[in-house]
This record gives C-alpha cells, sequence and structure tokens, in this order.
C-alpha cells in the first residue's frame, strides 16, 4: 500500500465526500529539518467540518492522520471543506 492510499484509508473515517492527496515531496528535496517523511498537499470535503472553524478541521484531519506524522508525513498543506462551501 502506497502512503497516499494508506492516508486515504484513514481519512474514511471522516467521510470525504471529495479527498485528493497530492504528494509535493519532489518539490523540497533537500528541505532541512525533514528527518524522512514527506510533503502532500490535501483537500477535502466532508459534512463532519460542518459547523467547524479551519483550526478544528486541522485538528480532526491530524489526529486521523497522527501515526503518520513525522515518520512518514513531513508537510502536510490543508484545504478543507463543508458541503456548503464548495
Amino acid at each position: 500500500m502506497t502512503l497516499i492510499e494508506e492516508m486515504t484509508l484513514r481519512l474514511q473515517a471522516l467521510a470525504p465526500i471529495s479527498l485528493d492527496i497530492q504528494d509535493e515531496s519532489a518539490l523540497h528535496a533537500g528541505h532541512s529539518g525533514n528527518a524522512g517523511g514527506g510533503h502532500f498537499k490535501l483537500s477535502m470535503t466532508s459534512s463532519h467540518f460542518c459547523e467547524k472553524s479551519q483550526i478544528m478541521r486541522h485538528r480532526l484531519i491530524y489526529q486521523t492522520l497522527a501515526e503518520l506524522i513525522p515518520s512518514k508525513i513531513h508537510a502536510l498543506s490543508i484545504h478543507a471543506f463543508a458541503p456548503d462551501e464548495q
């Protein structure tokens, strides 16, 4: 299983309506402070985000992926939306 597949599987707990994960690691080759994890851009729409601030949405995602940070995920850019925001 690839890391993107593992991330996708874990994020199913948040019942995504749409989910896009892009590996941007190649753009950050040689980045100082990176202990080996990749750089990812995540865009997700979920009803779990309704009436939640961006901070709370990010926390939900970070909690879901916690076991992968920082060993497999070094950096994660998050764009989280409720269904009525699309």
